[in-house]
């Protein structure tokens, strides 16, 4: 069989699985736009607070993701190879990390909430951004929780249950948010921190309804055999220094890698920031566009990485490249898209935001530019998946260095805020960062798979 065949054979299985994934990360998308447009009628400040506090939070939310996608990898492998027993305890020492992460995490933002004063934001906005803050820091344990179980759920093939469940809570906190931030039904009006309880309340019904669906599921019934075997094991031997160590080696890596990506989106924000409320408006407007987009790409890498993990497990090698290319074939039509709907209606999109005609022109121009990073966004993130699947971490995390921190910044600064360019200059920045990742990421790939 053909390269091509044998990439197309792989590719529906891969979308068929991608599409639940992809719904639940614009789930996850909705509750935080959910969250600002119910909190912005409660008035400017609590809106500016809860960004404030999001921007923080998201920090470490990204490193929790990281550090749970080994759940992914690692359950793939063991279904690939028909380990089922061996599925459940990467499950279990999933959840050991997102507990124990969790709070260190906590903690720190504990600590970090006691010097929010050391941004340089309004006092206002510091005044009243410190129970949000901290009832989001709370919720960093359940949301770790429930990344490994959705990654584990995923992995043995089950999607569907966690999109549904996710899109629950989006329902739940958007209710809650109408009832604890205005204080309808006899509730007190609790502005902005009731918007922390309703976001606290929600992300524990999901990973509640997780457990309880994985420990019901007859599919997934290994989690309760697995549970009391481990409850009768003799001392010593409930957990594994060693499967702790592998799924680090992975989530390590694969946590610095979200972070040097979301760390240099966050930086370049600051840095249009700087030229005024105009560009970081415009700016505010394009990255929404660009992130809502993201989720197909994101979605198919998830799929993808857990397919191959699959086919590592199974010994299956003559599969992996085109598995590989079939989702990046994928990935790149998908972006072609939304290259396209962002170059020829970047105005219309940007004038559903806004209606100040200044807005919407440096938008219209932020969207052009985004519109030439769509197909190396999409290309990047399913590369970084599928070499994270073959254990392969060190070498894309240095890629992944080298293209933001030692590219896309240095590049936005010198031809946005050193040069003329302004946003559209720092945008171009992030443009070439993603570039140099979609070039060598890629190629990393092709040169582990090649034939022997």
């Amino acid at each position: 069989m053909s390269l091509v065949a044998a990439a197309r054979r792989e590719l529906r299985p891969t979308v068929a699985l991608a599409v639940p994934m992809i719904v639940g990360q614009v789930s996850q998308m909705l509750m935080g736009v959910t969250d600002s447009a119910m909190i912005g009628h409660a008035g400017t400040v609590p809106l500016a607070a809860s960004a404030f506090a999001s921007n923080i939070f998201n920090i470490f939310y990204v490193m929790g993701i990281g550090l749970m996608l080994p759940v992914a990898v690692f359950v793939a492998r063991a279904r690939g190879a028909r380990a089922s027993g061996e599925a459940t305890e990467y499950l279990r020492h999933g959840c050991l990390l997102a507990v124990g992460f969790g709070l260190v995490e906590l903690l720190l933002m504990g600590v970090l909430a006691t010097q929010l004063h050391r941004f340089g934001q309004p006092p206002e906005v510091v005044a009243a951004v410190g129970p949000y803050f901290l009832l989001c820091a709370v919720s960093i344990v359940p949301v770790l929780l429930q990344l490994a179980l959705r990654q584990f759920a995923e992995a043995m093939g089950h999607p569907w249950v966690p999109m549904v469940i996710t899109l629950g809570a989006v329902a739940l906190n958007a209710l809650l948010n109408w009832i604890l931030i205005y204080g309808h039904w006899g509730a007190p009006a609790w502005g902005l921190t009731g918007a922390g309880v309703a976001t606290l309340i929600a992300r524990i019904c999901a990973t509640l309804a997780l457990w309880l669906w994985i420990r019901r599921d007859p599919r997934l019934g290994l989690v309760r055999r697995v549970a009391a075997d481990a409850a009768g094991a003799p001392a010593g031997t409930t957990w594994s220094g060693s499967r702790l160590r592998e799924m680090l080696g992975v989530g390590l890596p694969a946590a610095g890698m979200l972070l040097f990506e979301a760390t240099a989106f966050s930086v370049s924000g600051l840095m249009v920031g700087w030229l005024g409320a105009v560009p970081l408006a415009a700016h505010q407007i394009a990255i929404t566009c660009a992130s809502l987009t993201f989720m197909v790409p994101l979605g198919l890498s998830m799929a993808a990485g857990m397919r191959l993990s699959h086919a590592v497990g199974a010994g299956e090698r003559d599969r992996f490249r085109p598995l590989g290319l079939g989702a990046l074939g994928a990935g790149l039509a998908c972006m072609l898209g939304f290259m396209t709907l962002f170059w020829l209606a970047g105005r219309p999109l940007a004038a559903a935001f806004s209606a100040d005609p200044a807005v919407i022109g440096m938008a219209a121009a932020l969207l052009a530019v985004a519109a030439v990073f769509q197909l190396a966004d999409g290309v990047q993130v399913i590369s970084a998946a599928l070499l994270r699947s073959l254990l392969d971490v060190r070498v894309p995390v240095a890629i992944t260095f080298l293209a933001y921190w030692g590219l896309a910044l240095p590049l936005g600064y010198g031809l946005g805020i050193a040069g003329p360019w302004g946003a559209a200059g720092i945008w171009a920045g992030i443009a070439g960062g993603l570039g140099f990742a979609a070039v060598f990421l890629p190629l990393r790939f092709l040169r582990l798979t090649r034939s022997r």
